[in-house]
């Protein structure tokens, strides 16, 4: 029985750890700073075992690297360069969530060298969206515009933000102040955040998208060497967030004093259970000498898996990085080195037991 070593124990490690930990195949590992965190995530699982680390401790990681095949990063993305070191140092495969760029270059140089396989950006987008794009492309040429778009949201809006809190707002207020990597006529650019604003219609109901950073990951590069024409991605919201925020980031100020944006969303914006993460890409290409369009959406609802209620960006992210993992420990990804999300087989995803929580509502 091989075994995962999961590094975080928050609302994605938990879920992580769920599907892991009950599937009967991995002895699984988790570990958090809080030691209440670790236990509460692992206590109805068997198979499973808690621990406490310091993220920012060698010798603390690599106790709970030891022995492991692979390691999954759910801790913040700022742990995510020592934790990727060290299972490199341990010879352990290593999986991350992480959104931001300059965290998966570091990852993209270190795993030039290694003897294990490096696969960062395993969530949601970048992650699966990536997937379902590269998918969707199959046999175009040339590529003209492909366009990403995910939306983590609430069921039930009722602030003037139409927004409550589903996941990380250290990550989501990164994404909302970071350059934008992007294809513009063929070169990879940055575009700036909040910007470039538009509104489309997704099964009857409407919703705007702006620049954010990160979702597009390694697939700018790989569009760009298919010479592709334009690829953006965009956070999906309901119609007035993006302006409300822009009057927070820059009338305010709060750009310039992140740790406040943090703590007053901390306080302020209500978490949610019930939520839904809302999926959209659209690929335009030749295909036979044909201009053609293909699009993949999919809206996934927060349920109950195994007697237990998660949340919607709890089951997207978790099933991302927990369908790649199992790919790669049953040999059907690139075994060293530095692997693209785009090079998971679609196919191969949905079919797995855990990408299967994507595909029954798929469209």
């Amino acid at each position: 029985m091989k075994t995962i070593a999961i590094l975080g124990a928050g609302k994605i490690g938990r879920m992580v750890a769920h599907l892991l930990g009950s599937c009967g195949d991995y002895h699984v590992r988790v570990a958090d700073l809080s030691e209440k965190n670790a236990k509460a995530a692992t206590a109805h699982l068997k198979n499973v075992e808690a621990a406490t680390v310091d993220f920012e401790d060698s010798k603390s990681i690599d106790r709970v690297v030891k022995g492991a095949d692979a390691v999954i990063s759910c801790a913040p993305f700022a742990c995510n360069a020592k934790i990727a070191t060290r299972a490199k140092a341990k010879g352990a495969h290593y999986l991350d969530l992480t959104e931001d760029v300059k965290t998966t270059d570091f990852t993209t140089e270190l795993a030039k060298d290694a003897a294990t396989a490096f696969v960062p950006q395993c969530g949601l987008a970048p992650g699966f969206i990536t997937i379902a794009a590269n998918h969707l492309i199959a046999g175009m040429n040339p590529i003209h515009e492909v366009r990403l778009r995910v939306g983590a949201l609430p069921r039930f809006p009722s602030n003037r933000l139409k927004y409550n809190l589903t996941w990380s707002t250290d990550g989501l207020v990164n994404e909302y102040l970071n350059p934008c990597n992007a294809l513009v006529d063929g070169e990879e650019v940055k575009l700036p955040p909040l910007e470039n604003l538009e509104h489309l219609m997704i099964d009857g109901i409407e919703y705007e998208a702006f620049n954010t950073s990160g979702g597009l990951g390694s697939f700018g590069a790989t569009l760009k060497s298919r010479k592709a024409r334009n690829a953006n991605y965009k956070t999906l919201r309901f119609p007035g967030h993006a302006e409300i925020i822009k009057l927070l980031a820059y009338d305010l100020r709060l750009a310039d004093k992140r740790e406040l944006w943090k703590q007053l969303f901390d306080e302020a914006i209500p978490t949610t259970a019930q939520d839904q993460v809302v999926i959209f890409v659209s690929a335009v290409g030749d295909v036979n000498g044909v201009r053609t369009e293909r699009t993949y959406a999919n809206t996934v609802l927060h349920k109950e898996i195994d007697g237990r209620t998660w949340t919607a960006i709890q089951i997207t992210t978790a099933a991302g990085v927990c369908a790649v993992a199992d790919l790669l420990l049953t040999g059907k990804l690139p075994q060293r080195g530095f692997v693209k999300q785009e090079q998971v087989s679609f196919d191969d995803f949905i079919a797995n037991r855990f990408g299967r929580h994507y595909a029954h509502v798929a469209r």
